[in-house]
């Protein structure tokens, strides 16, 4: 039965790294882009010395607009120039890395975590903006998307490293 529900996990899995789709990864690729995991294991000292966090973010959620897997963006932790930092990388293959409502708690979780272990934070941003469809469950509230900008001045204030690479 485990191995069963093994399988099953895998596969989901597979599908999310796939990002966006075949058709959006050839896109993307023509355009001369790494997609966001090949970026990450670029940057990274070893791509094995990595933790995702969050892979299956938005799993069956926002299926009308035909999935955001990873909630459009992927976070992590590996090291970088031998020291532990959280990575936070648009997966422009999935609607040019719009941002659904679960991406905004996803960045925000990799925030939290990135504070409470005092881990620099890498930002490899390839986003189109909010999407647009979704706009009106986007808050730029205290507790919502406008908490993340408080979270940069709070991490500041903590001396964490914060490096943002637009792509």
């Amino acid at each position: 039965h485990n191995r069963e529900l093994l399988r099953k996990l895998q596969g989901h899995l597979q599908k999310v790294y796939m990002g966006g789709g075949e058709k959006s990864l050839a896109k993307h690729r023509k355009k001369g882009k790494l997609p966001a995991r090949e970026r990450i294991n670029l940057l990274l000292d070893d791509k094995n010395d990595w933790l995702e966090v969050g892979a299956l973010a938005a799993h069956g959620m926002y299926e009308d607009q035909k999935g955001a897997p990873s909630a459009g963006v992927v976070t992590g932790i590996g090291r970088v120039s031998g020291r532990l930092c959280m990575i936070v990388a648009n997966d422009a293959t999935v609607k040019a890395g719009a941002w659904f409502p679960m991406t905004g708690k996803k960045n925000l979780r990799a925030q939290e975590i990135a504070m409470e272990n005092h881990l620099p934070i890498i930002y490899l941003v390839d986003s189109a903006g909010v999407f647009l469809p979704m706009q009106d469950e986007i808050f730029p509230d205290k507790e919502h998307f406008g908490r993340i900008f408080r979270n940069n001045a709070v991490m500041s204030s903590m001396g964490i490293p914060q490096i943002a690479a637009i792509m």
